[in-house]
């Protein structure tokens, strides 16, 4: 049996690269983007750009989409109709970050089109979706998931914690992880920096300790370095931190360090205009607290 055609929606910072690993492990793949100028490059490694999602979609095995939240996910395929052009028997696989209720009811409304759906949002970054090493964490159907892990591994490493909703659910539980870190390791960084520690000696010096992260080998370089140029937009930070509050007030949960990293992503991206730049970036928004340029 060949391999399946797939269609890949959105190929912004990360779905440009996954595309294009899909492409590396032999799958034809048709692409659509928004903004299609971001999709045009792909066409070199192999991939046939489409006008249309719907274009890109007809008669294809596997969809998959990677934008920006949910009511992206939603429009495409219910009021774009992605829904309507996939074939009875075909997989959906949603590898954006949305709610999980959104999941749960688009894996519902797909079941009556006899489609099967995974949410299988990751975590990595850019560096994580060029290199195919992305963590995959995979919501929906057991049958689901074996027919698809092939696809996903092109991609990174798939690991299946649960029914739908399941995936989204656990990407809440790592952004929740990384936000608190990437505070802390600022905090780290600037004492070192105005202590006098060479920050990047300190980083070589935790290395294998308890307190050694890839977000304090990667982030803390970025921070004391000023390299801010996005692999995971603050933006996109902050929109997965108030899904991950407003998932815990239905579970009747207070998870304040999580709040307090809310708010200061607020203010980075509200007040100092910090949106655009890397999660990393949450290292400006000390500096300022602390009246530092």
């Amino acid at each position: 049996m060949g391999k399946p055609d797939i269609a890949f929606l959105g190929t912004g910072l990360m779905g440009a690269p996954m595309a294009a690993n899909l492409l590396k492990a032999g799958y034809a793949v048709r692409v659509w983007n928004r903004t299609a100028e971001k999709a045009r490059p792909l066409a070199s490694s192999g991939a046939v750009i489409c006008d249309h999602p719907l274009q890109a979609v007809a008669s294809a095995d596997v969809v998959i989409t990677m934008v920006s939240d949910g009511a992206a996910v939603c429009d495409l395929l219910f009021e774009l109709q992605v829904s309507k052009a996939m074939g009875s028997g075909s997989i959906f696989i949603d590898m954006s970050s949305i709610k999980p209720a959104q999941a749960r009811d688009h894996a519902a409304r797909l079941a009556g089109r006899d489609i099967d759906c995974l949410d299988a949002p990751v975590s990595g970054g850019t560096k994580g979706a060029k290199a195919a090493t992305l963590a995959i964490m995979v919501g929906g159907a057991q049958s689901a998931f074996d027919r698809a892990k092939p696809v996903l591994e092109a991609m990174g490493r798939p690991v299946r914690v649960g029914e739908a909703g399941a995936g989204q659910l656990a990407k809440l539980a790592n952004q929740a992880i990384v936000a608190s870190t990437i505070g802390v390791v600022a905090e780290a960084m600037l004492l070192a920096e105005k202590g006098g520690a060479e920050p990047a000696a300190l980083r070589k010096a935790l290395k294998g300790g308890f307190a050694d992260s890839i977000i304090l080998q990667q982030h803390g370089e970025r921070m004391t370095t000023g390299n801010f140029t996005p692999g995971g937009r603050s933006a996109t930070q902050l929109k997965d931190i108030d899904n991950i509050v407003e998932e815990a007030t239905t579970l009747s949960l207070s998870l304040p360090l999580t709040e307090q990293m809310q708010h200061r992503y607020r203010r980075l991206v509200s007040e100092l205009d910090g949106g655009n730049c890397d999660h990393s970036s949450i290292y400006l928004e000390l500096k300022d607290r602390n009246g530092l340029s």
